[in-house]
């Protein structure tokens, strides 16, 4: 007896983790896919080198505990006991100021002062800001504010100074933007809304505390013992029964009389279904033809480059344990890092005992000249950072770089009406989705999210 007719593949454009999600939300229903990428690796950002007999991140190293989509996601690909969370007994976090590492004061909530004695005490901040701080807890709600960046609505509660020393550094690592830039409402919706309710940020977080009760043995991040790419090759195994990948580059996408044609670099594929989940700037270049409107609108998300570098060297050389997940430098203070991470400090079983890996930051908004640099050239340059941060003056074993042009998505004033432009134009096409970093979220359970979302969509079509 005839089952029928298989059903059309959905074509997914991109193979970083949102598309191997779409792939992966597909195949669980049991429909077919084409994911197409011209990378030799799948899972864009998300890479795992072995390097000196540690596990190095080219990209990110973990992902958020509160949200729950990486590891739904983990469950289900039977990783979960892959799973540890970061050592969060020793997350301090040092900000250079001044000609020296300056701790957070305890009780910091990204840019929220929570306790007053450790707040007072901190050298990192001017009395100026100190009092600043306290009579912000006496702000009325302010409801119905129009969107703002971040760094006016940071100045606005606490200070030119803690933009400088603590928003542009904090979020510098995330977005590698610029906090005069960049919109509160995307990037810090919760602050919002706790300025329309409470008035202040700090006593908008402190009720917050108080109403969720703590989660016994919670981390803040996670990740996998084996690396973030052990979770890239168990979604392409999980997926392969389902999921057929070409490996060319997509270079443009139309309507035809069925659907949508993809056209590859060397054939044209037709389905009803598509979802792009490539960069903003990709899927503005993908749709020109099929709706220039919805190209520009896609092409004003911009996006900054970053790099990542591991500089690993012998313990025997470097016999000092730095206490502290890491540390930031400030705008005011930077030469070429933007912060760097103790790898041995944030995660177990990353580095061996005779050995010490730093994870260096570089580039974002502004810095991009430096991914132009040849390896020799950036390796001169870090080093000299290192030794002025850090006091490090012995020679490296390994110096691993990776580059990350036009990686980071900036959700800039105005992006959630630019989103609003965006979906208004895409609903003009049925079968036809997005997902990514450059919509609602950078973070790897958001694409995950927007992945899953994506392949919901285009149930039934």
């Amino acid at each position: 007896m005839s089952s029928g007719p298989s059903p059309q593949p959905t074509l997914i454009i991109g193979g970083g983790i949102s598309g191997l999600a779409a792939a992966h939300y597909l195949g669980k229903r049991g429909e077919p896919s084409i994911l197409i990428d011209p990378c030799s690796r799948l899972g864009g950002v998300i890479q795992t080198n072995t390097v000196s007999s540690c596990v190095l991140e080219a990209g990110p190293d973990s992902f958020l505990s509160a949200k729950p989509e990486a590891m739904e996601l983990i469950r289900d690909l039977g990783l979960a006991d892959e799973v540890i969370g970061s050592n969060d007994h020793q997350r301090a976090t040092w900000i250079w100021r001044d000609g020296r590492m300056v701790p957070l004061p305890d009780g910091l909530m990204m840019m929220v002062p929570t306790r007053i004695v450790p707040t007072v005490r901190s050298s990192l901040l001017s009395w100026g800001t100190k009092f600043r701080m306290g009579m912000e807890l006496l702000r009325g709600p302010k409801p119905g504010q129009p969107d703002r960046s971040v760094g006016e609505f940071i100045e606005d509660h606490y200070g030119a100074e803690a933009v400088t020393y603590l928003a542009e550094p904090l979020l510098s690592g995330v977005y590698g933007g610029d906090p005069y830039k960049l919109s509160v409402q995307s990037v810090l919706p919760r602050f919002v809304e706790m300025e329309a309710k409470f008035g202040s940020l700090t006593k908008g977080t402190l009720a917050g505390m108080a109403a969720v009760p703590k989660r016994e043995g919670g981390t803040l991040f996670r990740t996998l013992k084996r690396g973030l790419g052990s979770l890239v090759e168990a979604l392409e195994k999980a997926s392969a029964p389902h999921c057929r990948v070409i490996r060319e580059q997509a270079i443009a996408l139309t309507r035809d009389a069925d659907g949508y044609a993809v056209r590859l670099e060397n054939e044209t594929l037709h389905s009803r279904n598509v979802i792009v989940a490539a960069p903003a700037w990709a899927a503005s270049s993908l749709v020109t033809s099929l709706d220039p409107q919805l190209a520009a609108a896609l092409g004003r998300i911009d996006y900054s480059s970053s790099m990542t570098i591991g500089v690993i060297y012998d313990r025997e050389d470097v016999p000092t344990r730095f206490k502290a997940f890491g540390f930031l430098v400030p705008k005011p203070e930077r030469e070429h890092l933007l912060a760097c991470t103790f790898i041995d400090q944030k995660f177990n079983d990353r580095v061996p005992e005779d050995k010490l890996l730093l994870r260096c930051f570089l580039g974002g908004a502004g810095g991009e000249g430096m991914l132009s640099l040849s390896e020799a050239e950036l390796e001169r340059a870090v080093l000299r950072d290192l030794d002025r941060l850090l006091g490090l003056k012995a020679k490296p074993v390994a110096f691993h770089v990776s580059r990350w042009p036009r990686s980071m998505a900036q959700y800039n004033v105005g992006h959630a009406k630019l989103l609003d432009e965006i979906d208004g134009r895409r609903r003009a096409y049925p079968g036809l989705e997005l997902a990514g970093n450059g919509y609602r979220g950078i973070g790897i359970p958001d694409c995950i999210r927007s992945g899953k979302e994506a392949a919901e969509l285009n149930r039934g079509r």
